[in-house]
């Protein structure tokens, strides 16, 4: 299984339909996140791109999870097979009974 990443360019202006659709999105986003098909979620600070970093087998199934998003008629996804991406995992102390 390969990683993804897939940059979205969004909208320059919010509609009330986009701005509907949000919530939604972040359902979508936190499911897929949970199961391990979505391994990062990102907004740029101007709120016009996403940078996710997905985990598939294909290219194409990367396009059938992105197609998923509430928000996908909105958006214009370019896709990057990553040859690795090195992330800073959390440490937590060992737990100990005694």
């Amino acid at each position: 299984m390969s990683q993804f990443m897939v940059e979205i360019t969004l909208p320059k202006v919010m509609t009330e339909d986009f701005a509907a659709k949000i919530p939604a999105q972040r359902q979508k986003v936190n499911e897929m996140m949970e199961q391990g098909q979505l391994m990062s979620y990102a907004l740029s600070g101007d709120r016009s791109r996403l940078w996710c970093v997905v985990k598939a087998d294909s290219e194409f199934e990367v396009m059938t999870l992105v197609s998923e998003f509430p928000l996908i008629e909105y958006m214009d996804a370019t896709i990057s097979e990553l040859m690795f991406n090195n992330v800073v995992a959390l440490r937590l102390p060992l737990f100990s009974l005694n």
